[in-house]
């Protein structure tokens, strides 16, 4: 009887808070465990502009532990694993209230790319499969009306690990992808109806790729600072020139997909004269990744690279971090300052070919 109060009791503190005591958001040096699952594995996340936080992963896995509601179901002819499937595969998650609600992505999102529109709307492109060529949005609401709205075969090329950055006019630019070296617009206009080749993701492709997913920095003159393996140019996308190659960075490690550091533009001060510099930390030696997948695990870089773009002859400047590693996030403060987190001390990133994770 004693039992059944207190459970009771606690349940009716539940539904007061839905945060218990133990558990305030905003507590300092303290994890908080809001849901012990939610359901499915969250590949991809993004916060939305009122706070809500869309979380999405691959399709062709198998089911997942969250059920789509309403006696919905996905119906994919072309799923490797599961045809028909009665669970989703993304959630919308309330920040505030603590709660989720299960979505409807179709097509396969592992290792797709995004940006998010000025008006809030998710914009989600490719991935693998049937996925490949599909665009995905997402529009922000308060309510449950909203859900992925999918247009199949929108885009001109395969994008499968793509870079996206959104552009001063509010456009998306989609750079690159597995074999793709080109890149596109959304949306489409009467100009841009079609992919625009670039050579300079063809030259930064090795025998293990290395060029997957694109660094993408949008410069202060409105030209793309893009980093593939280890070199970067300067794009003018609007005229597709290359308006200026940069010295490879100086630690010959690849830094991107799958040898995969990480990259950052600084803060610019908008009332000091304009400089805009870029920095590239981590990655993995040259051959790293087709050596993990035979059980050998080099150690990832530990090198960073700073590098002011706009310099008249620009230069790497190299410093080490206190200790290798790939598959690491860098993360801007408000202070200005760069916070690296995360990844592996050996090997790269792929299936289960990372080793030692970094704490």
């Amino acid at each position: 009887m004693v039992t059944f109060f207190l459970l009771a009791l606690l349940f009716i503190l539940l539904l007061v808070n839905p945060f218990p005591a133990m558990c305030q958001i905003g507590r300092e040096g303290e994890w908080c465990l809001l849901h012990a699952s939610i359901g499915i594995s969250a590949m991809h996340m993004q916060l939305l502009h009122n706070n809500m936080v869309v979380m999405f992963g691959r399709t062709d896995f198998g089911p997942s532990n969250l059920s789509l509601p309403y006696g919905r179901y996905r119906y994919d002819s072309s799923d490797n694993v599961l045809k028909n499937d009665c669970t989703a595969h993304s959630l919308l998650y309330d920040t505030g209230t603590n709660t989720f609600r299960p979505l409807m992505v179709e097509t396969d999102t592992w290792c797709s790319s995004g940006s998010v529109l000025p008006d809030g709307t998710l914009v989600q492109t490719g991935g693998y499969n049937d996925g490949d060529h599909v665009v995905r949005t997402l529009t922000p609401c308060n309510d449950e009306s909203c859900d992925w709205v999918e247009f199949p075969g929108y885009l001109s090329e395969r994008r499968w690990y793509a870079t996206n950055q959104r552009l001063p006019d509010g456009r998306i630019i989609i750079i690159g992808g597995r074999r793709q070296f080109n890149y596109e617009l959304y949306p489409r206009n009467s100009e841009s109806s079609s992919s625009f080749w670039l050579e300079f993701l063809r030259e930064t492709r090795d025998d293990d790729e290395n060029n997957l997913y694109p660094f993408v920095h949008l410069l202060p003159d409105g030209n793309l600072f893009i980093f593939a393996n280890t070199r970067a140019i300067s794009l003018d996308y609007k005229q597709n020139r290359v308006v200026r190659e940069f010295p490879s960075i100086t630690v010959d490690d690849p830094r991107n997909y799958p040898s995969s550091g990480s990259s950052v533009l600084l803060p610019i001060d908008e009332n000091e004269p304009i400089e805009a510099e870029v920095m590239e930390c981590g990655g993995a030696p040259r051959g790293a990744f087709s050596k993990a997948k035979q059980g050998i695990f080099d150690a990832a870089s530990r090198s960073c690279g700073r590098i002011k773009v706009m310099d008249e002859n620009p230069s790497w400047a190299m410093v080490d971090m206190p200790m290798p590693r790939v598959m690491g996030d860098m993360i801007l403060l408000p202070t200005g300052d760069v916070v690296i987190i995360n990844g592996a001390g050996s090997g790269t990133a792929g299936w289960e070919i990372g080793q030692n994770p970094v704490t």
